[in-house]
């Protein structure tokens, strides 16, 4: 009896200090099942914009920038003691508007054809902040144009 005694003492395992990852990868795959079934019925995401309406205060002088699709740049002033039609290049921008008077006071319009990509409209946009001027916006067709 002693014999047998021992030999269940050498069979014994010893207990193993690893984790069992097969639930997990189960549950994992269950979870991609429920994702891919529902995510075809979400729906897609939407964004609303802004209506954009007209501003109660029309400025009285302002200078427009007309952006061409061939990159050409032309600024033209309404209603300012400075008549003013004329080519300017993207680095003369702030030049010419500094020049127009007190920049704070500027009204400007960004008029930029429909072609032309909204990454240079928005830098043009930056560059006549950043030149001073007051009030910076976008020319649109009105709403029955």
């Amino acid at each position: 009896m002693a014999s047998m005694s021992s030999s269940r003492r050498v069979g014994r395992r010893k207990p193993v200090a690893e984790i069992n990852v097969v639930p997990y990868i189960d549950v994992m795959l269950v979870l991609l099942v429920i994702f891919m079934v529902t995510a075809p019925l979400a729906p897609p995401g939407q964004i609303e914009l802004p209506s954009a309406g007209q501003s109660s205060a029309t400025p009285d002088a302002l200078v427009e920038i007309r952006m061409a699709p061939g990159g050409e740049l032309r600024m033209v002033t309404r209603n300012m003691p400075q008549a003013l039609d004329r080519t300017v290049s993207r680095r003369d921008l702030a030049a010419a508007l500094r020049g127009l008077g007190e920049p704070s006071s500027l009204s400007v319009l960004i008029a930029a054809d429909s072609k032309i990509p909204y990454g240079e409209v928005v830098e043009i946009m930056s560059a006549a902040r950043a030149a001073g001027a007051g009030r910076v916006g976008l020319m649109v067709k009105g709403a029955g144009s």
